[in-house]
């Protein structure tokens, strides 16, 4: 069966460059198997060395072969892939923290509409807990009354015994 995709020895030079430059630990490991592609061996070598399966090589091959060495070796994904910035989230929590300081109870989901109706979609339950925590907002509800607190009658009846 012969080769769909086929890196020469002479693209070999600017893999290594780039691999050695790249500092990603995922991208590397893409340029190893192109490295050892472009050295000859074979699917199963390959798969043996990195760990990757067979289908997955061929398939690194082929988009490297399709879009060439940059945007290979460019990360796609960033690690921000939130839907408003730091400061427009605050801006945001804003309103919520006067009504806060003024002692009145905030409930998430007043907040979660809110910021669904600034980005213009759903969002999941937890992700406005991740938004809550950046900011450094907890969880603070008052205690109706003391878990150990004597009643009424047991109150009233101390106070008339009295110890010489």
């Amino acid at each position: 069966m012969p080769k769909r995709h086929t890196i020469s020895a002479d693209e070999l030079p600017a893999i290594s460059k780039a691999r050695k430059l790249n500092r990603d630990k995922t991208i590397d490991k893409w340029l190893n198997v192109l490295e050892l592609h472009a050295a000859g061996k074979s699917r199963e070598d390959i798969s043996a060395e990195t760990g990757f399966k067979k289908q997955y090589i061929t398939e690194l091959v082929g988009e490297y072969c399709r879009v060439g060495l940059e945007e290979y070796s460019r990360k796609l994904y960033r690690g921000n892939r939130r839907n408003m910035s730091q400061s427009e989230e605050a801006a945001l929590l804003e309103a919520y923290k006067e009504r806060a300081a003024q002692g009145q109870i905030i409930e998430v989901g007043e907040i979660k509409a809110s910021y669904e109706e600034k980005v213009g979609h759903k969002i999941g339950g937890g992700q406005i807990y991740r938004v809550l925590a950046r900011h450094s907002w907890r969880k603070v509800m008052p205690r109706s009354k003391h878990p150990k607190k004597a009643s009424d009658e047991e109150v009233e009846a101390s106070k008339k015994l009295k110890i010489p």
